[in-house]
């Protein structure tokens, strides 16, 4: 820097050498990693269109419930989840991860394609490593460098359908995103899963790791959600019945509904909103 530069008129020293270290003011200090994610909630019965989440900066902010911020801070701005965390663990996420050279984003994209096929030919369950390095054309290791097993591949998947849901439960109109009573949101939120299940029920199947399932940052942002609900319409126990409320959306519930019961996804759409509105009947706006 020039002596010009350095005491240039008006100028302030310290302002001058602090500069690089501060960071940008419209964003906080310690950003909150993103959730993972399940997609497009469009064309639900019932729910009004949405607009899609990558075009939500003109939509006002996240609503003032702590808990609601949290999912905004999560998202990041305009509703764009931040790549590569997870809502329940915001220290295990890197400052800035590695950018991947194009021989690894190249072996990535393949391993996702034939992964996503290999879930939806038959049983998502089935699905081996072995068989994903090779449909993939990729070699062992190549593989085990990018994920450890076969559902880390479909919860990779499912983080290319997921956003959008995310950033319109928090920014998007109502009743899925805030404004409407509890009970209404809840019921909007019961149809965007349903119709996720249906167009990715492959996906999530493979995603199901049993309890590990409760640990993932999807369902964490699931879980603040519903619970958000539950704390705004004053429910006694919101902790204890939250995970009751999700109960309902498990892939293999919803499998055996669809096809071993032959249940529609209207008739399993109408019996979950008609108990959202009974659990938390009319009241202020959430």
């Amino acid at each position: 820097m020039s002596d010009h530069e350095r005491h240039a008129p008006g100028a302030d020293p310290a302002q001058t050498t602090n500069e690089a270290a501060r960071p940008p003011a419209d964003r906080p200090s310690r950003a909150v990693p993103g959730a993972r994610d399940l997609s497009g909630a469009r064309d639900l019965p019932g729910v009004r269109d949405l607009p899609d989440a990558r075009g939500l900066p003109d939509v006002p902010g996240p609503p003032g419930s702590p808990a609601e911020r949290v999912l905004a801070e999560a998202l990041g701005p305009g509703g764009d989840p931040l790549a590569g965390g997870d809502l329940l663990l915001p220290d295990a996420r890197p400052a800035a991860a590695p950018r991947r050279r194009a021989d690894a984003e190249r072996n990535r994209a393949q391993i996702l394609a034939a992964a996503e096929r290999l879930f939806a030919e038959g049983d998502p369950r089935t699905v081996t490593m072995d068989r994903i390095a090779k449909a993939a054309g990729v070699g062992r290791a190549t593989l085990y460098r990018s994920f450890p097993d076969p559902a880390s591949v479909a919860v990779a998947l499912l983080d290319e359908h997921e956003r959008l849901l995310q950033g319109q439960l928090v920014y998007g109109p109502p009743p899925l995103g805030p404004g409407a009573p509890a009970g209404e949101r809840l019921a909007a939120f019961y149809l965007a899963m349903l119709d996720l299940l249906e167009k990715h029920l492959p996906l999530a199947l493979g995603a199901e790791t049993g309890p590990e399932r409760f640990r993932t940052g999807a369902y964490g942002f699931w879980r603040v959600h519903v619970r958000t609900l539950l704390v705004a319409h004053g429910a006694e126990d919101p902790d204890a019945l939250v995970d009751t409320v999700l109960a309902p959306l498990g892939p293999e519930l919803f499998a055996f509904q669809r096809h071993e019961l032959g249940l529609s996804v209207e008739r399993i759409g109408t019996s979950l909103t008609t108990f959202a509105r009974r659990l938390l009947h009319a009241g202020a706006p959430a």
